[in-house]
């Protein structure tokens, strides 16, 4: 089975280490309103998958209920907020393709925000199927090595229909199709995700070098810095390492 790309790996640590829980809490927001609106209004997280994971992960980063249920109610009534999702398609050095997801009230300040990023740190904002061909989107299952063992993985992924499986030092990944991601609850049996997501999965990955890798991540670091961005998503994986 495939691996995991370079930047999936250093992503989750930067994910871990992440320090400022204001702009976290923010972007978790307007992600739980987004998902009230896409769910048709829908607040009830057993109704409304992607409320249920974006709730999810709130609460694994302890953000206060006040706050989610503010979310929630931003996404409801007549005076409910206007966000929609959009995804760019981008290039970085290297080759390197990227996927970014925003939330956004105002389209062409938040294309503006990104075009600008990308243009000034080496990269190119891409045209609609330039970039979205070379991942898939799916659902992404984490499990602690501490809490599971590869059997009942793989009972799991059976009972699920995955797609692939990876590991690293410190967790298993289990990828699986992005229409099940409201059946993972229900399949985990004796199992604790650590996380829940949706996904862009990289069907190849591009290598780069070290001097690349450090641009890409920077750029990347730039993007995830503008209040609209939720998610960046990219291919890469460093020469001479696994």
């Amino acid at each position: 089975m495939s691996g995991h790309s370079k930047w999936s790996k250093i992503k989750r640590k930067k994910q871990a280490n992440d320090q400022d829980r204001g702009k976290i809490f923010s972007k978790l927001s307007r992600l739980i309103t987004l998902a009230v609106i896409q769910g048709g209004g829908i607040t009830d997280p057993d109704g409304n998958v992607k409320l249920r994971l974006a709730v999810e992960k709130a609460r694994q980063l302890n953000m206060p209920k006040e706050n989610v249920k503010r979310a929630i109610d931003r996404g409801t009534g007549p005076q409910k907020q206007q966000l929609t999702e959009v995804v760019y398609e981008a290039f970085a050095c290297g080759g390197a393709a990227l996927i970014i997801l925003a939330t956004t009230d105002n389209h062409n300040r938040t294309l503006t925000e990104i075009k600008n990023v990308l243009e000034r740190n080496g990269g190119k904002l891409g045209n609609k199927g330039t970039v979205a061909y070379l991942f898939d989107r799916c659902g992404l299952v984490t499990f602690n090595k501490k809490q599971a063992n590869e059997e009942n993985i793989l009972e799991f992924m059976s009972r699920i229909s995955a797609l692939d499986f990876d590991q690293d030092s410190q967790y298993y990944y289990v990828y699986i199709p992005f229409e099940f991601l409201g059946r993972v609850k229900n399949s985990l049996g004796k199992l604790v995700a650590e996380a829940v997501e949706i996904d862009y999965k990289p069907k190849a990955s591009v290598a780069i070098s070290d001097k690349e890798q450090a641009r890409i991540l920077t750029l990347i670091e730039l993007l995830d810095e503008l209040d609209d961005v939720h998610n960046v998503f990219a291919n890469f994986d460093v020469v001479g390492q696994s």
